[in-house]
């Protein structure tokens, strides 16, 4: 039992030696992606409610492009998603493992 162990956290170590490239760039990105505090309100919002380009704009007074910049630059990332609805889009969040890295990064920021 006690080699099964040893052999599981050998092959967990390896892995986290063995960051391709790809993975590295995507982890650089997402984070890229939380630094940006116009981005985290907009991640921040669509956790709580899907919201049109518009909605958003309105919610957070920023202008239309602005936020329209910035949701593209988060669907690139699969960060968010929209779903079309006639001649609107309503984006959501996209990745439930993001949206907790913010939703505990900003309770630890409450915290201090």
């Amino acid at each position: 039992m006690s080699e099964d162990k040893n052999k599981r956290e050998d092959q967990e170590k390896n892995h986290v030696n063995e960051l391709d490239e790809e993975t590295l760039f995507v982890v650089s990105q997402t984070f890229k992606a939380l630094s940006d505090p116009t981005r985290i309100r907009i991640l921040h919002l669509l956790c709580e409610q899907e919201m049109s380009v518009n909605q958003i704009a309105d919610t957070l007074e920023l202008r239309q492009s602005t936020v329209s910049h910035q949701l593209r630059f988060l669907k690139n990332l699969r960060l968010v998603k929209y779903r079309r609805a006639g001649t609107t889009l309503f984006y959501s969040h996209d990745d439930e493992h993001v949206i907790d890295l913010l939703q505990q990064t900003i309770n630890h920021a409450l915290h201090h």
